[in-house]
């Protein structure tokens, strides 16, 4: 990868956890930063079983069934609407089709389990 280290995507409880994110959604994410021509701040990328109940139980937008659980997906953090449309822009580009828009962060993954060509918002 060009634009980020794996270590990046990280579960916070398990070192090293960036090594189960997917390859190929890796390269994906990769060329999208490469078409946006921002940098890519990643809040959240591989999560532990324990991490993501613990997001749960805080009430934070989680699923029980997230996609970060396999590697496939990760939180790109927005601080502004114009890198909000520039992120959003190079992920759909480069054919990452499933995001999600919070206040400050845009989830993206590719998770074949679930439908395709989909964006939501979180309350």
């Amino acid at each position: 990868m060009r634009h980020f280290l794996l270590s990046e995507f990280d579960s916070p409880d398990a070192p090293e956890s960036g090594r189960m994110m997917d390859t190929g959604f890796l390269r994906l994410l990769d060329e999208a930063r490469d078409c946006a021509g921002i940098p890519f701040v990643i809040t959240s990328g591989f999560r532990t079983v324990d991490y993501n109940r613990s997001l749960i139980a805080k009430g934070l937008p989680a699923s029980r069934n997230s996609s970060h659980l396999l590697g496939l997906a990760a939180d790109i953090e927005v601080t502004n609407s114009q890198s909000r449309f520039i992120i959003i822009d190079a992920l759909m580009e480069v054919g990452i089709n499933r995001l999600g828009i919070g206040k400050n962060f845009i989830h993206c993954d590719v998770d074949e389990m679930k439908p395709e060509n989909r964006i939501w918002t979180y309350a």
